[in-house]
């Protein structure tokens, strides 16, 4: 079906965490010559390899890869900033074959429908509002957001800290609700195509048991190691460290719970994020073309 897919225009490929695109974005680019643009949140940050599946270096090299590992865990990277990226790589490759792939939803369908153009932040309010989470915690910030913005507050994930606190900060900033702005759209960047546009369907139970490998690979590949070394930088609110597993194995680490309980709290919340990775293409997603992995 990849191939079958017109070349001249980019191919996008999502789907949920551990189900197979990664590869299969790898097969395309070689047979292609082509090139792979990261579409995945997480891996975006330079942190985290292996507990967020990013390729190897190996991968890397054998094909060009885009904007992964590429943004320092302390910096805030929004949707924004990865559509600007993208735009300047369409335009540097724009005669060869690129795939865009990856898991984050809200990065596909601002691809393909456009993005509103949030102003900036103060810095001064990102602190206000961060040390405000850390001694409320994320449960009263988001009630907060229910009583002040309500609309906000039934569109986003309101169990994701990052999510909550942006919303939060836009509304403080501008004095307008988050999905109002979102509204206000620019151009989209890439024009959507159904033969273009492809998101996996993996059975629950296959899918199940490919998170549940994936992560016990991911600690004989040395993910304990990579908690470790970034343990100094510990943050709740940088969402450099919202990779799941994360905060789970820094708790082992730090002798607060068992190792078996943190790899079966992972791979839960790995099951938990990929119910809802589905659940938006579902709703965001139902035109695009479909494939089985």
């Amino acid at each position: 079906m990849l191939e079958k897919a017109k070349k001249h225009l980019p191919i996008l490929l999502c789907g949920p965490t551990a189900s197979g695109k990664s590869k299969l974005a790898m097969d395309y680019a070689r047979k292609t010559g082509g090139i792979i643009i990261n579409a995945d949140a997480l891996q975006i940050y330079n942190n985290w390899r292996v507990l967020t599946a990013r390729p190897t270096q190996i991968e890397e090299e054998e094909v060009p890869h885009f904007l992964y590992g590429t943004v320092s865990i302390k910096e805030q990277y929004s949707v924004g900033h990865w559509l600007r990226d993208v735009k300047k790589i369409l335009t540097n490759f724009n005669d060869t074959p690129i795939i865009i792939v990856g898991g984050t939803g809200l990065y596909f369908t601002s691809l393909i429908n456009g993005l509103s153009e949030i102003p900036g932040i103060d810095s001064h309010l990102q602190a206000e509002i961060d040390n405000w989470h850390s001694s409320q915690g994320i449960e009263k910030l988001a009630n907060w957001l229910e009583t002040h913005d309500i609309k906000t507050f039934r569109k986003i994930d309101i169990r994701n800290p990052v999510r909550v606190l942006r919303a939060i900060e836009v509304l403080k900033q501008t004095g307008i609700g988050l999905s109002e702005w979102h509204k206000k759209k620019s151009k989209p960047l890439v024009e959507f195509r159904e033969e273009n546009s492809f998101v996996i369907n993996i059975e629950i139970s296959e899918l199940n048991e490919r998170i549940s490998n994936r992560f016990h690979n991911m600690i004989n590949n040395g993910a304990l190691d990579e908690v470790t070394s970034n343990k100094s930088e510990w943050s709740k609110t940088l969402p450099g460290f919202q990779a799941i597993g994360a905060q789970q194995l820094f708790q082992y680490i730090n002798n607060e719970i068992t190792f078996d309980e943190a790899t079966e709290q992972s791979i839960i919340r790995t099951r938990q994020y990929a119910k809802r990775q589905r659940t938006w293409f579902r709703n965001k997603m139902s035109d695009w073309t479909k494939i089985v992995n």
